[in-house]
C-alpha cells in the first residue's frame, strides 16, 4: 500500500458510517466522513457529534465531516457504508471521485433487489475495471463501535494478503478485524442473517418463548449453511464472526433493526408500520434471498416464511402453522 492508503474515507453519515469513522480514527488514521447533505455535514463538523444518528457520542478528533466529493480523492481506503439497495447509484455517482488505486470496502449487508446481485457483484459492475474490492461484516452495533467498546468483525478480499493488510490498517484498540479470502461466504452471512433475524423477532413479538426462539435460530443457521455451500461460501466462514456470530447478535437484541422489525410484525403490525421509518435491510433482501435459494433448489423454509409475511402472502400465524406442520426429518438434513 502507498502512503495515501493511510487516509480513510467513509461514505455515509448514518450511525454505522459514523461509528466506522470513529473506529478508523481510533486506529490512528485521518478520516473523511462524507455525506450527501452539506448542511448536516457542516453541523456535525462544528458540533463534533452526529446528533441525529448517534446522540451523545462524540466525533473522534481525527474525523472530518464533509459533503465535498472531491476530498474522497485523498483517501487510499474508502468504506462504502450505504444501504444495500442504494449502493449501485452511490458507486456510479462517486466512482469518478475516487483514486484509481483506492481500496474499496463494502459495508452494506444485503442482496440487490431486481438483479439478485451480491454487493461485490454490484461493485464489480459499477466501478472501473480492476479496482480492488473488499467486504466488511460481522457482529457489531454502531453504538458499541462508536463508543470504543470491544468488537470483532471480518474483512474479506479475494487477495488474502490484501485482506490482511486492510484488516491491519483498520484495526484499533477495541475494534478487531479478522481476515479471509472468502468474499462470498462473508457476504452470504451478512445478507442472510438479516432475513433470519426478522423471523427471530417475530417469535419474540408473538410471545412464543425462548425455547422456540433458540430452535428457530438453530434451524435458520442450518438454512444459511445450505445456502452458503450452494453459492460457494465456505463452512468455516459461516461458523465464524460474519455468519454465526452476526446471526446470534442480530437475532437476539432489539438494538437490531431487523429483530425489532420482526418483533413488531409478531405483535400485529403491518410491514409498513413495523418499519417505523427505519431501514431494516432484511425486509428488502428476503425476496432476493428466497429467489436465489429456489434457483438452486435450496430448502429455506424460515426465509420463505419471512418473505411471504412481508409480501402479504401469509399472516404471521399462517407462517408459524406452515413451519410447525413441516414433516419431521433428521436434524442434519
Amino acid at each position: 500500500m502507498n502512503g495515501l492508503s493511510e487516509t480513510v474515507a467513509v461514505v455515509g453519515g448514518g450511525s454505522w458510517g459514523t461509528a466506522l469513522a470513529n473506529a478508523a480514527a481510533a486506529a490512528g488514521r485521518p478520516v473523511t466522513l462524507w455525506m450527501r447533505d452539506a448542511e448536516a455535514a457542516a453541523r456535525i463538523q462544528e458540533d463534533r457529534v452526529n446528533a441525529r444518528y448517534l446522540p451523545g457520542v462524540g466525533l473522534h478528533p481525527k474525523v472530518r465531516a464533509t459533503a465535498e466529493a472531491g476530498l474522497l480523492a485523498e483517501a487510499g481506503t474508502v468504506l462504502l457504508v450505504v444501504p444495500a439497495q442504494t449502493l449501485r447509484g452511490v458507486l456510479a455517482a462517486l466512482g469518478p471521485s475516487l483514486r484509481p488505486d483506492a481500496q474499496v470496502v463494502l459495508c452494506a449487508k444485503g442482496i440487490e433487489r431486481g438483479s439478485d446481485a451480491f454487493m461485490s457483484a454490484v461493485a464489480a459492475a459499477t466501478l472501473p475495471a480492476g479496482m480492488p474490492v473488499a467486504v466488511l461484516s460481522g457482529p457489531s452495533f454502531a453504538a458499541d463501535v462508536a463508543r470504543g467498546l470491544p468488537t470483532a468483525v471480518t474483512l474479506a478480499a479475494e487477495d488474502g494478503a490484501r485482506a490482511a493488510r486492510l484488516a491491519g490498517l483498520l484495526s484499533g484498540p477495541a475494534f478487531r478485524l479478522y481476515h479471509t479470502d472468502d468474499v462470498r461466504g462473508v457476504e452470504i452471512g451478512g445478507a442472510g442473517k438479516n432475513v433470519l433475524a426478522i423471523a427471530s423477532g417475530i417469535v419474540a413479538g408473538r410471545g412464543l418463548g425462548e425455547s422456540a426462539r433458540a430452535a428457530l435460530i438453530a434451524r435458520a443457521f442450518a438454512e444459511l449453511m445450505r445456502f452458503a455451500r450452494a453459492y460457494g461460501g465456505r463452512a468455516e466462514t459461516l461458523m465464524g464472526l460474519s455468519g454465526l456470530g452476526d446471526l446470534v447478535l442480530t437475532a437476539s437484541s432489539s438494538q437490531s433493526r431487523n429483530f425489532a422489525f420482526g418483533e413488531r410484525l409478531g405483535q400485529g403490525a403491518t410491514p409498513e408500520q413495523a418499519s417505523g421509518g427505519k431501514l431494516a435491510e432484511g425486509a428488502f433482501t428476503a425476496a432476493a434471498l428466497v429467489g436465489l435459494a429456489r434457483a438452486r433448489e435450496i430448502e429455506m423454509p424460515v426465509a420463505e416464511a419471512v418473505a411471504a409475511v412481508i409480501a402479504g402472502e401469509l399472516t404471521v400465524d399462517g407462517a408459524m402453522a406452515r413451519l410447525l406442520s413441516r414433516p419431521l426429518k433428521a436434524e442434519a438434513e
